[in-house]
């Protein structure tokens, strides 16, 4: 969700910033790109070993109700990503919104839309592994009674990319705010702007000829 649909990473770049410089803690925008995409008991960690004396629940909570405010204020959507969702529901195939944002901020995402775009959505509060675990993935194939390998995920960072791999997903990166490396293990592109449903089973199938020749 967050760099894929919705462009709200400098919402929670924002967040970040207000947190820490109330406790007088360093922080500086490469280490905020250093958790694009983790779950967030493990972004509460990294807040605690800087220095930010809150509990782990109180530190998601800070930041989530953050970037809640924000996007109630503004919704910044990514190019073509409601365009593609739209052309998927007009051929009746399932989707699931998996992120690692909490219930709250994944349906008020969900809701603005504009249009009934996900079958499911798996939040990072209702798996016990976060990303890179393929558990939100593997859950999202559960939820809709699909093989994983039926499945294509869209993402836009390491942490994520590395998720949907690991639950054997065909995966396609965007990146947003963090650069993706080349890799045989999943499909590049720059942008959903312009995508279709066709390019999304063209990436499907490429995946599929790919482990029956291993």
């Amino acid at each position: 969700m967050d760099g894929t649909i919705v462009d709200t990473e400098p919402y929670w770049m924002k967040a970040e910033e207000d947190l820490v410089a109330e406790f007088g803690v360093p922080w500086t925008h490469e280490d905020s790109l250093e958790i694009v995409g983790a779950a967030l008991e493990h972004s509460a960690r990294v807040f605690q070993n800087r220095g930010v004396d809150l509990p782990s629940d109180v530190i998601i909570q800070r930041l989530s109700g953050s970037v809640i405010e924000q996007i109630r204020v503004a919704v910044p959507w990514r190019p073509g990503a409601r365009d593609l969702l739209l052309a998927l529901r007009e051929r009746g195939i399932p989707t699931a919104l998996v992120t690692m944002s909490y219930g709250e901020m994944a349906h008020l995402v969900a809701d603005s839309i504009g249009f009934d775009a996900f079958d499911a959505v798996i939040s990072g509060d209702v798996v016990s592994h976060g990303k890179p675990h393929p558990e939100p993935y593997l859950h999202a194939a559960r939820t809709l009674s699909l093989d994983p390998a039926d499945c294509v995920a869209i993402e836009d960072s390491p942490a994520g990319v590395a998720s949907a791999v690991a639950s054997g997903m065909a995966t396609i990166g965007v990146p947003a705010h963090v650069s993706l490396p080349e890799s045989e293990e999943y499909t590049l592109w720059t942008t959903l702007d312009g995508r279709t449903v066709d390019d999304l089973g063209a990436v499907l199938a490429a995946s599929r000829r790919k482990e029956n020749h291993r």
